[in-house]
């Protein structure tokens, strides 16, 4: 497979130069489709707004956007705050994107596991790490921060580790010797694969899609409009010159960029689509997994989150409370963060005060400090809501409450919100509370105290409020007491996630990423690995030639000679 695209000159990039640049007549970091293996330009284009432009001054740069977007504006002499550009596809790119890989599949799918899966995802791996500080600067140029970005990017890398890659090969086949039969059980490729990242981490989602293909799918990526720069960089810069490597057939990778709900009636309308990834909200998720099963296609979605974690009694509250400060990273805009706190009410004080002192120092600004962990929130009438919404219903505010500038300063016109936290005292009423029923997705923690009651009776309390979450994404536990972390593991069925005494964001080998049940996942919902979610299982036996009466009736036979 090849691709195609142009650089920023230094005074846009400052590492232009890594990437082998190819001047263009806009001088921008410009990517087109990419289709069977080439790049297919567009007279329409989807521009990228430099995060420090934005933070300088949204509304100018957004309405520059908007403009050049529309024709309204030639892309000539552009300010330095227009970094980059994509090509917006239409609906004949979106049908050829579409047919090549249907054409690829069935070649791509011969290859073999050893390549498909540990030759793909080694080189893989070895290119992402090299292009490791380029992916994390056209994430913050998106408004990814720094450290957020680090984080994403190792996620990545831990993804295609070795460890994972041993995981996904021994879920993938499995052989067997009985008798004269060679048996095996192998997940079988289901065929096209599209996936519709979401706006708050397209990059990072779109490489998670990668993994399906290690099953043998051929895939199309949507980038998304409002973050495109980053999926292209990563399927153009990083997956496409791996493929190309290992021989794979150019259609088994596509990307295209474009309005999400045309580009998903034209997956639906396809019969050469076969699976789709859906990210998005729980309401427009679910009615999305009606016509996917109508229209004969495999839903696999990635919804809402909204995380409980549990508080014991004998906790290390430092670091729960340094684990629940990850509730405000991305200023509470990612979907596996925590979103609601239960903690036994013996240290309920003590765990608020720790948390209110851990929440003063997570803050906003330039993506490119390394302290800074907030982003900007444009619209913040609806954080205001909820928040009003709660101490209505009579939660205390903790700590926050107001916008803020990126110094901190309490100002009505800024564009960051402190970290927010609201005690609920009670379980039995708590989800009355809009902050502890539903994701928020701003910087607003909810911290519920339960009434007090015997430990056995209150840890059984906490488990059946987990399990009653209508949503289940991830769970954490803080506890030292093995008996109480034991029946926790053991009776919480929901979610695709749990950790015990851990970071609550943190990446680990082997295990999932993304995935869950309820309104997170759907009615087919569970932990996803895409490689698994994206193929089926099949049971294969092979024989030298054995007589078909003996195989139906032999096992029969032999038991009955046997006494049995």
């Amino acid at each position: 497979m090849s691709s195609a695209r142009t650089t920023l000159p230094a005074s846009h990039f400052d590492d232009a130069g890594t990437d082998n640049p190819r001047g263009d007549s806009a001088g921008l970091l410009t990517y087109p489709s990419l289709i069977d293996g080439k790049s297919v330009p567009s007279d329409q284009w989807v521009y990228v707004v430099d995060s420090d432009a934005l933070l300088e001054d949204a509304f100018a740069s957004l309405t520059l956007k908007r403009k050049l977007e529309s024709g309204r504006l030639a892309p000539e002499n552009l300010p330095p705050g227009i970094v980059g550009r994509v090509a917006r596809a239409d609906r004949e790119t979106v049908t050829q994107a579409i047919e090549a890989a249907s054409r690829a599949v069935g070649e791509w799918t011969a290859f073999p596991l050893d390549v498909r899966l540990d030759q793909f995802g080694t080189l893989l791996r070895r290119r992402l790490a090299e292009k490791a500080d380029r992916t994390i600067e056209i994430l913050m140029r998106e408004g990814h921060p720094l450290a957020l970005a680090r984080w994403q990017v190792s996620g990545a890398l831990e993804c295609f580790g070795p460890e994972s890659l041993g995981f996904y090969r021994s879920q993938m086949l499995q052989e067997f010797r009985h008798r004269e039969r060679r048996i095996s059980v192998r997940r079988r490729p289901d065929g096209v694969v599209c996936l519709n990242p979401p706006q708050n981490a397209p990059l990072s989602s779109a490489l998670l899609g990668v993994t399906s293909m290690m099953a043998g799918n051929a895939l199309i990526v949507r980038a998304p409009r409002s973050a495109p720069l980053g999926v292209m960089y990563v399927l153009h810069e990083v997956v496409a010159p791996v493929l190309e490597e290992i021989g794979a057939p150019p259609g088994t990778l596509g990307a295209v960029c474009g309005d999400p709900a045309p580009m998903l009636t034209a997956w639906l309308d396809s019969p050469l689509v076969d699976d789709i990834m859906y990210f998005g909200s729980s309401e427009a998720g679910l009615r999305f997994q009606e016509r996917c099963v109508a229209a004969g296609k495999k839903p696999i979605l990635e919804l809402a989150g909204n995380d409980a974690v549990v508080v014991w009694k004998d906790a290390n509250l430092d670091f729960a409370a340094e684990a629940l400060t990850e509730s405000f990273y991305g200023s509470g805009q990612l979907c596996m963060i925590p979103n609601q706190v239960l903690a036994h009410p013996d240290i309920v004080d003590e765990l608020a005060s720790l948390l209110a002192e851990k929440a003063r120092g997570v803050r906003g600004g330039s993506v490119r400090d390394e302290d800074v962990l907030l982003t900007p929130v444009l619209r913040n009438e609806k954080f205001f809501a909820c928040l009003d919404d709660a101490l209505a219903a009579g939660a205390e505010l903790v700590c926050g409450g107001h916008a803020m500038q990126a110094d901190g300063t309490r100002d009505t016109a800024g564009i960051f919100l402190e970290p927010t936290v609201v005690l609920v005292r009670g379980m039995e009423r708590a989800r009355e509370v809009q902050a502890v029923r539903h994701e928020t997705f701003f910087p607003l923690l909810p911290l519920v105290v339960a009434e007090a009651a015997p430990d056995g009776v209150l840890l059984d309390r906490f488990i059946d409020f987990v399990n009653s979450n209508p949503y289940g994404l991830r769970n954490s536990l803080w506890a030292r007491n093995p008996e109480v972390v034991d029946r926790f593991v053991t009776r919480v069925t929901k979610g695709g996630l749990l950790k015990v005494n851990d970071s609550h964001i943190g990446f680990l080998p082997y295990l999932p990423t993304h995935g869950g049940t309820g309104l997170t996942g759907g009615v087919f919902g569970e932990a996803n690995y895409p490689i698994l979610r994206t193929s089926h299982i099949q049971g294969v036996s092979v024989s030298d030639g054995i007589r078909p009466s003996e195989a139906v009736f032999g096992a029969w036979n032999a038991m009955r000679d046997a006494g049995h």
